[in-house]
């Protein structure tokens, strides 16, 4: 018995020592920093946009080339992407965080406003007539709303990889990535639009590659309901260039308020006042 309780005593000892050495490394860890990780507090970082307090901001991150991010964020919230290098291409895709079957419906996006393009004052809808989030800022003006992003099959055709922790993942790779964090899966993701990559229509119905506008462009879009974002930063699936070349993607967020009757653009036009007015007897409905 003796010999057995110091057997085990010693492997005791054992895993004791294996633990605090884990313990110990974990900790050691925590002092690394790397420029891709969210800013914790948001407060803390290097690229506040102008005018706005640090302390006021509830998300601020970098998003690396070739990666994503997502987040739950309040309604009323601004949430603003810059592409500080003219390469980043953020693939956006946005649910209702209360209830994510309804999600950003690119066709109505579209439809509603009676225009394809994006650009400021653009209202991001559902399909169930509510808008999601309305584009209330914007230098860039080189967006996508007709191509989606880009897929695996694609990816591996033309950069021969497509796997997430690969040196091209896919637009739609990483938005799957993204949408199990909040419970999602493949099934739930609808098509999404590119910011800072643009895509016009030819004549002849053809899509003409606009490109970007170079470095330096923003764009900020006002959360109409609680959201559920995700944001993949990769090559838009049209860039004619052969290598996967995309930027660096800033994200950072700050609490406003939604839209109302006070907003020129909530009576723009008969079409988008109803959709307001969908969206605020909603969120009022839901004590949102």
């Amino acid at each position: 018995m003796t010999e057995r309780s110091d057997e085990s005593d010693g492997g005791a000892a054992r895993v004791l020592a294996s633990v605090g050495a884990a313990r110990a490394d974990a900790r050691a860890q925590s002092a690394l920093v790397s420029e891709w990780m969210p800013y914790l507090p948001a407060a803390q970082t290097p690229y506040p946009p102008n005018g706005v307090d640090p302390d006021a901001l509830t998300w601020a991150e970098t998003v690396a080339p070739g990666g994503y991010t997502h987040l739950r964020v309040a309604r009323g919230t601004r949430i603003r992407f810059d592409d500080p290098t003219g390469d980043a291409c953020a693939h956006l895709v946005l649910f209702n965080a209360v209830e994510p079957g309804e999600r950003l419906n690119v066709a109505d996006t579209q439809k509603i406003p009676w225009q394809a393009y994006l650009g400021e004052g653009h209202p991001l809808l559902s399909g169930d007539g509510r808008v999601l989030a309305t584009i209330v800022a914007d230098t860039s003006e080189r967006h996508d709303a007709f191509c989606g992003t880009s897929s695996d099959a694609w990816n591996e055709r033309r950069y021969g990889d497509a796997a997430p922790e690969g040196p091209s993942p896919s637009g739609r790779g990483l938005l799957e990535l993204a949408a199990t964090k909040h419970g999602l899966e493949r099934r739930d993701l609808p098509p999404s639009i590119s910011l800072f990559q643009g895509v016009r229509v030819d004549d002849d119905g053809g899509f003409a590659w606009q490109g970007s506008a170079g470095a330096g462009g923003s764009v900020e879009i006002l959360a109409e309901l609680p959201l559920i974002v995700l944001v993949a930063n990769v090559p838009h699936p049209l860039d004619p260039r052969t290598d996967y070349i995309v930027g660096a993607l800033r994200v950072h967020a700050w609490r406003d308020r939604a839209t109302d009757a006070r907003d020129p653009r909530f009576a723009r036009t008969p079409e988008l006042r109803r959709a307001y007015l969908n969206t605020i007897a909603y969120a009022e409905a839901a004590g949102l």
